[in-house]
């Protein structure tokens, strides 16, 4: 979900060529339901093999991320680790929106409605292990780099960005910038020739809005995070305007003789002084052909001939490369 700050930021246009050479540290979490709701038939049921198991992370991995190295740009997907206990009535929040759009879209398939059938479906999508597990073998078939998070997958991202191991987060949700990273990437898919990309640079962001990165955590606190409800009443334009005034949210808190569900402090320390994973080793390896081929076709019923164009785009990126390894 992350927190709601659309109105305040404006994203600058960035072509596909502009990261040609870069990496980018993909929020596996995000980037997987993506997958999981896009990429379904149009009653909305999720892609599955013969025996009923979802495939459509493992076809959104195969084939975007060769679509991106075909274009010159180094993906590294990093993996949620432990969720914060402040993050599990988020997490209960959206299991029940999830089984209830999930009754929804069995309810318009039974009456014939497929059209709204398919976007009930799209919010019913949930991440079980087994998919983070077959994300994570399909990524080290293909010599994928991931990292697995202590904490948010995003904060880890932000903080391989901050130390120059990646240039730029790729998200959909603006945590990222609470966590300090500088630069953050949106809609990173591409479509034939064609994409959409939104580069979003946190010190482009503070100068705007005349915030410290503290104001803008505490501008967050009060619109709603993943660990806190935020103060009801509370939108982004509004929440800025009490930064500004009052200087900080403990200010702008007993300006509203309001209290707060979590204790702002322990909401600060969680976005400014996270945990972190140092000891990681970013490195490529060579595609298993015969073992992709053999996870996805022969355990997931995908086209050979399909997963074999995919691969393609690896070896031809490996063949321009004297040494893979000099990308980190």
């Amino acid at each position: 979900m992350g927190v709601k700050f659309r109105d305040l930021i404006s994203p600058e246009q960035l072509r596909i060529e502009d990261l040609d050479g870069k990496t980018v540290a993909l929020d596996a979490a995000n980037v997987i339901y993506q997958f999981l709701s896009s990429i379904r038939q149009p009653d909305g049921t999720p892609l599955k093999d013969r025996n009923g198991r979802i495939t459509s992370h493992l076809s959104g991995i195969l084939y975007r991320t060769s679509a991106l190295i075909e274009r010159g740009i180094k993906p590294i997907y990093v993996f949620d680790g432990q969720s914060n206990i402040l993050k599990s009535e988020t997490l209960t929040l959206r299991r029940e929106h999830k089984i209830e759009s999930e009754r929804k879209w069995k309810e318009a398939l039974d009456e014939g409605r497929i059209e709204e059938a398919r976007k009930f479906a799209v919010r019913s999508s949930r991440m079980s292990p087994e998919i983070v597990e077959g994300s994570k073998k399909l990524l080290k078939l293909m010599g994928i780099p991931y990292i697995q998070a202590k904490g948010e997958g995003e904060a880890q991202a932000s903080y391989m960005v901050i130390h120059g191991d990646a240039w730029c987060v790729g998200s959909q949700d603006y945590d990222c910038l609470l966590f300090g990273a500088p630069r953050m990437v949106k809609n990173l898919t591409i479509s034939g020739t064609r994409a959409n990309l939104e580069l979003i640079e946190l010190e482009k962001v503070l100068k705007k809005l005349e915030l410290s990165r503290e104001q803008l955590v505490d501008l967050a606190l009060l619109v709603g995070t993943d660990f806190n409800l935020g103060i009801k009443g509370i939108g982004a334009k509004k929440g800025l305007k009490l930064i500004k005034e009052h200087g900080d949210v403990y200010n702008a808190l007993e300006s509203l003789n309001v209290p707060m569900d979590v204790e702002p402090e322990i909401l600060r320390e969680m976005f400014l002084n996270y945990d972190f994973e140092s000891e990681y080793k970013l490195k490529w390896h060579n595609v298993d052909k015969n073992g992709v081929l053999a996870f996805l076709c022969g355990k997931h019923d995908f086209s050979e001939e399909r997963v074999l164009s995919a691969l393609k785009k690896l070896k031809k990126l490996q063949t321009t490369q004297s040494n893979l390894e000099n990308w980190f």
